[in-house]
């Protein structure tokens, strides 16, 4: 009777403990390919695909994702061909220029947000290409490469820009171009370390999103860790490398903020046994669910996209 009572408790232990069952239909891209894994993680769609830094499926169902350094491209799934093309390095006074495209947005009425690192400038253009809105960015430490990572376009109209090198993220008046706030990504008193894995370290910031209430979550790349920041720039949430159960964070990319206020939170280069993707409840940091399909996808995995 005790040893049926004392399995009965183990049992009930690690129900409350494990992840919850909560699957989600994802686009991913990884391993030279890109696909759309169903709730039950099988592959349903898939195409072969380079390396990107940002990915958006639209309401019609076409990705809009990167082609090489400075290309964004529109791909119809059902035909997989690529529908529409715009060159960032070879338009609207970029030719001879080093440009890459790592942060877009595609925007109503057809048009397309992209920021320009290299150029250091945010565009909107229609689908021929051209500008009906320019802003220049303010940048510290210049490179084509890593000027910024993702980039949104807020409901205000202003420009949430996360700016990799400088280790800040700067939202820019969508009007003005003006630097109206800025958080630089804190180092927490610890040294940089090279690298792109869980041994590295730095604040090489890749995702920001603007929360219902005004804060700002913050994905931190290389910092391994989420911060949700105040517009008084005070840091009142946070996840760190070793803070959820068995996981250990690397390079931390995407942010999603679900409907029922969960974070999904896409964890880059942290090596086999390690989720790519992470949802857990932000009061209570319990995980529930993850997707740990490195099998498939390799280590480089740094944007996915929820579907359901």
């Amino acid at each position: 009777m005790i040893r049926c009572l004392l399995l009965a408790l183990s049992s009930l232990s690690l129900a409350l403990t494990a992840p919850a069952v909560a699957q989600h239909r994802l686009a991913v891209q990884g391993n030279g390919r890109m696909a759309i894994v169903d709730r039950a993680g099988k592959i349903e769609w898939e195409m072969k695909w380079g390396p990107i830094h940002d990915l958006h499926v639209t309401s019609n169902g076409h990705f809009f994702v990167q082609q090489g350094a400075a290309k964004v491209v529109e791909i119809d799934p059902a035909t997989k061909q690529v529908v529409w093309t715009y060159d960032a390095a070879a338009s609207n006074g970029n030719a001879g220029k080093r440009v890459e495209v790592h942060g877009f947005q595609p925007l109503e009425n057809g048009r397309l947000m992209l920021a320009e690192s290299g150029t250091a400038r945010i565009l909107e253009i229609d689908r021929d290409g051209q500008v009906l809105h320019a802003v220049k960015l303010k940048v510290v430490r210049p490179n084509a490469h890593s000027d910024t990572r993702l980039v949104r376009k807020l409901p205000s109209g202003n420009y949430l820009v996360c700016h990799e090198a400088d280790g800040a993220v700067r939202e820019y008046d969508g009007r003005t171009g003006d630097v109206i706030w800025e958080f630089d990504v804190p180092l927490f008193d610890k040294p940089r370390k090279p690298g792109h894995g869980p041994e590295a370290f730095g604040n090489q910031v890749f995702a920001a999103v603007r929360l219902a209430s005004g804060n700002t979550l913050i994905a931190t790349g290389n910092g391994h860790s989420v911060l949700e920041v105040t517009p008084a720039k005070e840091i009142v949430w946070k996840i760190e490398q070793h803070d959820l159960p068995n996981i250990t964070l690397a390079w931390v990319t995407t942010l999603e903020v679900l409907p029922s206020g969960n974070y999904v939170i896409g964890n880059c280069h942290a090596g086999p046994g390690q989720p790519l993707l992470i949802e857990l409840e932000p009061k209570t940091k319990r995980v529930v669910w993850t997707f740990d399909q490195f099998e498939k996808w390799g280590n480089s995995v740094s944007n996915t996209r929820l579907l359901d």
